[in-house]
């Protein structure tokens, strides 16, 4: 922890109600309790956990839990926000959403945009992987997935308050005594320090009878580096655990009993799992407190101590614990990654689809080694049932969740069956880390699965500590950032008027006037500009820039903050100063924006119809529009078929029909995100108070930058000219629109002509030439295979009649005049596999001139190798490589059957 001034815990709260500050013996920690006799933090693992001894009002469910932390905030003011998404479309930097404060970074907590509600609270699922190796092994103290209760406060600077650490710690109190009914003076408020998101500050965290169910944090810096910057805001963030509260209440033995309830029993069935005794189960609640699962030496004294207390053996006790720790991951993983798939998560092998996929084979390598005919979509399905009061996208997105598991599930085994005994040596070999993780990155192939097929061959290796939290940790974030809109700006611009966007109050503006601002080598800044800069997946404008009768070309056109350059085909430095301040006439190629006009909102329009085919999963993962075409990469399982295809292009031209508007408008972030949800988020995250929203009513509404037409009908078609997988998860669509469609009906037609001439028949007759050609080709192809087995009969005879033997090795050398590469490589192989102490040496014409080919057996490759006579055939100029029982070379020269013959002859002899 940071030094931190001991007054920042100074609060009038403790003072007023007897709270006396003390360091703990074991971790050194300050701390506020009531108790006089507490030498300890009453946090784990600087006690055993006791809260099952601890009385309470009444046993909460997960549900009763947040519900309780709800109502009792708004009862004090608080507005209730509804919960956002597990993945975090709001935020560029993150993937998943880590915690309730996340929903306001960076927009709110950097002052930019005012919060949705001051004070709120909210109940927020929150997703972290990074301790995914845990799960089960400390009974429900990590869960991947787990509802974050925070209420939270933004007090501005001098300016309007709400309130600050006094309050928070208030309302913790009357929270945990007053509602939970937890003994005052068992409640301890332990001194910390929080950093995240880029954001820090002190704080305190709520510890009773070893669990913490609350983090109290006081933001109020910026870290820049080793420094801290105060932010605009002082931001109470609290982080309520609301499973934690429902275990504590419940006193059961595990988090995943109070969590889960009937379920915990209907998956250890299912599993075929024991279910371990009571005994078992108190020693473990009562030491698993104390437990690192970071440190192999702490799981191991874990054993130790529940075996002693238990009176089971370790070998008993450990079994007790993996079984628990399997039951624990399905329950854990399979809720988890219904709510990921249910917020539209796909996976793939990237960003938060890499996640998903995980978590979900994480718990596929778990059912493998339990039985690998469990079905994992039937815990998926119990999931979905179990949780979809508190999650109404479970039910909305039931039918794609279970596709994709069963997709994914398929998938996977597959890759098992092939991939696992091909992977065994590489670990074998190298049974490190990183070995693995290159396995698990670039094969998905867990690597308990890799050990298990070790042990039934008698190896030892073993999983390395903590994979998959290392992956996970490796994976969480962005590298380069997602999708971003970048606001850079350039110190010459300082004190320049912002630019007028005339391209968003009409873009139909071809020409008109402006004043220059600025120049600097080939770029002018004006006024105000028609002409649009590259941006959201649009390509700039061209065309001109007249000056006292000069006339510039403009090549590109890009945008720095609230400034567009506009970047001419000329160098204007020595009349730079002379330009400021003279007015200009602007003149936009209007074919070139009119194209990219119709590309962009054909865009929009295809992106509706997918969700509306595909699914609602379906999210933007890239676009490009420019005058000739345009691209959609989106997230989805698979390469839909042509039908599908049909069907959506059918659609998106019935929207074109229905001459819908295209409306285009400013309004305040909250209030669009509010209105229309994140769904706007499609093209990335604009980084301001207001932004600009283009909707197609009742078909799709965006926050987009681009320029459109005013009506659908204005596309005048849609044609998908390429549908393909750019990668695992995301699936290309190209498409042309308008004129480009007859352009591109132009060039098939032109294509149809030409191939109508090769096979000498007319367009119109040209599918039933075709398919008889396609008769012939199958019947040739056959003929083929036929002369093919007549050759290889021949070629055999050949070989055992003419090979001659010497010092036990057969060589064969011959001219192949047949011309049939790949037959004869192949028959080749064939016949080195069946004979291992022959050496067969091909000689054949090509472009290059002479090619020889040697290839060996086993034995004949031990005595002379291929690449030895390559070796020797450098006197012939024949330059190649190979490896020892397949090579090949080729010269310029002219190279006789007898003397290569000769020449191998007396290598073998020389052999002995």
């Amino acid at each position: 922890m940071v030094q931190v001034n001991p007054e920042e815990y100074l609060l009038n709260f403790f003072k007023e109600n007897g709270f006396v500050r003390k360091r703990c013996k074991k971790c050194g920690e300050y701390f506020w309790t009531l108790n006089t006799e507490f030498d300890t933090c009453q946090d784990a693992p600087c006690v055993e956990y006791f809260f099952d001894s601890i009385p309470v009002k009444r046993p909460l469910s997960v549900r009763e839990a947040r519900q309780t932390f709800l109502t009792f905030f708004e009862k004090r003011g608080h507005k209730i926000l509804d919960p956002r998404p597990v993945v975090a479309r709001w935020r560029e930097d993150l993937y998943l959403t880590i915690a309730s404060i996340v929903l306001f970074q960076p927009h709110v907590t950097s002052g930019l945009v005012p919060p949705p509600a001051n004070p709120l609270v909210v109940s927020q699922p929150c997703i972290r992987l990074e301790d995914i190796d845990n799960v089960g092994l400390t009974m429900g103290r990590h869960l991947t997935l787990f509802e974050m209760g925070g209420h939270h406060a933004f007090n501005e600077r001098n300016g309007k308050f709400i309130y600050w650490k006094d309050e928070t710690v208030r309302y913790s109190f009357e929270f945990f005594t007053k509602e939970i009914g937890i003994p005052p003076e068992l409640l301890v408020f332990k001194e910390s320090w929080w950093e995240g998101g880029g954001n820090a500050g002190p704080s305190f965290e709520v510890t009773v009878g070893g669990l913490e169910p609350a983090t109290l944090v006081f933001m109020q810096y910026k870290k820049n580096g080793n420094n801290l910057e105060p932010i605009p805001l002082q931001i109470v963030d609290t982080g309520y655990g609301i499973e934690r509260i429902a275990w504590f209440t419940q006193k059961t033995p595990t988090a995943f009993h109070a969590i889960y309830g009937d379920l915990v029993n209907e998956f250890r069935k299912k599993l075929g799992l024991e279910e371990p005794p009571k005994e078992y189960y108190k020693a473990a609640f009562r030491y698993v407190g104390l437990l690192d699962p970071s440190s192999e030496q702490s799981v191991s004294m874990f054993i130790k101590n529940i075996s002693k207390h238990s009176g089971f053996d370790e070998e008993s006790v450990k079994a007790f614990l993996q079984n628990d720790m399997k039951l624990f991951t399905i329950l854990d993983h399979s809720k988890t990654l219904a709510y990921m798939l249910g917020d539209g998560i796909v996976p793939s092998n990237q960003g938060e689809g890499y996640l998903a996929r995980l978590v979900l084979r994480r718990a596929l390598r778990t059912l493998y080694l339990i039985n690998p005919e469990i079905d994992f979509t039937d815990f998926i399905e119990k999931q979905i049932e179990y949780w979809k009061q508190d999650n109404y996208k479970l039910k909305e997105f039931h039918n794609y969740i279970i596709n994709v598991v069963q997709y994914e599930q398929k998938k996977f085994y597959e890759l098992v069956k092939e991939k696992i005994p091909k992977l065994l040596q590489t670990v074998v070999s190298n049974p490190n880390f990183e070995t693995f993780e290159k396995i698990y990155k670039e094969q998905g192939i867990p690597p308990e699965l890799i050990v298990n097929e070790a042990k039934k061959k008698n190896i030892s290796i073993e999983v390395p500590f903590d994979f998959y939290s290392k992956i996970a940790r490796e994976s969480s974030r962005p590298k380069l950032g997602k999708k971003q809109e970048v606001t850079t700006r350039l110190e010459w611009l300082n004190n320049i008027p912002p630019t007028e966007l005339l391209f968003h109050v009409d873009p139909y503006l071809r020409e008109s006037d402006a004043k220059i601002l600025a120049a600097k080598e080939n770029m002018l800044v004006l006024d105000k500009t028609i002409f649009y800069p590259l941006g959201g997946g649009q390509s700039s404008d061209k065309g001109s820039i007249e000056v006292d009768g000069k006339i510039y070309n403009v090549v590109n056109v890009e945008k720095y903050d609230e400034h567009v350059i506009h970047y001419l085909d000329k160098n204007i430095e020595k009349d730079a100063e002379k330009l400021i301040g003279s007015s200009c006439k602007l003149k936009i190629d209007w074919s070139v924006r009119y194209l990219n006009m119709r590309h962009h909102t054909s865009t929009h329009i295809l992106l509706g119809v997918l969700r509306k085919v595909l699914g609602q999963h379906v999210w933007q993962a890239g676009a490009e529009k420019t005058p000739e075409k345009a691209r959609l990469d989106v997230t989805h399982y698979e390469v839909p078929d042509p039908a599908t295809i049909r069907r959506i292009e059918d659609e998106a031209n019935k929207v074109v029909l229905e001459r819908l508007p295209v409306i285009t408008k400013f309004m305040d972030k909250n209030e669009a995100e509010e209105r229309y949800g994140f769904v706007l988020y499609q093209g990335g995250v604009p980084m301001s108070k207001r932004i600009r929203i283009v909707e197609i009513p009742g078909h799709d509404v965006e926050a987009c930058f681009g320029t459109h037409v005013s009506n659908t009908g204005e596309v005048g078609g849609i044609k998908i000219i390429n549908v393909a997988k750019l990668q695992d998860g995301i699936i290309r669509f190209e498409f042309v629109s308008g004129t480009q469609v007859t352009n591109y009906a132009s060039k098939l037609e032109s294509i149809l002509n030409e191939v109508s001439k090769e096979v000498e028949t007319e367009s119109p007759l040209l599918l039933n030439r075709v398919k008889k050609l396609n008769q012939e080709f199958e019947q040739m192809k056959n003929r083929l295979n036929l002369y093919r087995d007549i050759y290889s009969e021949v070629f055999r005879e050949n070989l055992k009649s003419k090979a001659e033997v010497i010092n036990g090795i057969r060589l064969f050398v011959y001219k192949d005049e047949i011309d049939d590469e790949e037959f004869t490589t192949e028959l080749l192989k064939e016949i080195t596999r069946e004979m291992r102490e022959i050496i067969v040496i091909r000689i054949f014409k090509n472009a290059k001139g002479t090619s020889i080919e040697v290839s060996e057996g086993r034995e004949s490759s031990e005595k002379l190798n291929a690449t030895e006579i390559i070796k020797a055939l450098s006197s012939y100029g024949c330059k190649g490589g190979g490896k020892k029982d397949h090579a090949q070379c080729t010269s310029e020269q002219e190279i006789n059957v007898d003397d290569v013959w000769k020449m191998v002859k007396e290598l073998l002899e020389k052999k002995g």
